[in-house]
């Protein structure tokens, strides 16, 4: 019994993350809440997040990642999906128009790690040691 309490406790703490998931999953079932209005604020705090995060990435850097607006725009929209999908009389085509935008902000995102300054540096040095 001993051994299985350490084997479930050091499961815990390498995936803390599914212990925070299983904590907020009870304190919702058990305070009534509705499920896709949970969604949707814990949707909006990330987003809160990912702006202090490239606020205080710019105060320090003097950079603004263009990966940190993507995301941004990327969580607000999926949050706009799921508010939009909860309406008794859905308005499809807003929710296609929607997902075709988050599609294309994912497009941007690829685009924006694949050709960063940094990465296009590094493999202009590697060319260069190559040639």
């Amino acid at each position: 019994m001993k051994k299985l309490f350490s084997n479930i406790k050091e499961y815990f703490s390498n995936n803390y993350e599914v212990l925070a998931a299983a904590i907020i999953f009870t304190i919702i079932i058990v305070a009534g809440f509705e499920f896709y209005k949970t969604i949707v604020l814990m949707l909006e705090f990330i987003v809160v997040m990912e702006v202090v995060k490239m606020i205080s990435d710019f105060i320090k850097k003097q950079k603004l990642r263009l990966r940190f607006v993507i995301d941004i725009f990327i969580i607000f929209l999926i949050r706009d999906v799921i508010i939009n999908t909860s309406y008794p009389n859905k308005d499809y085509f807003t929710i296609l128009f929607l997902l075709f935008v988050i599609f294309v902000f994912f497009i941007f995102r690829i685009l924006a790690i694949k050709y960063s300054p940094g990465v296009v540096k590094l493999l202009k040095n590697k060319k260069e040691e190559n040639d």
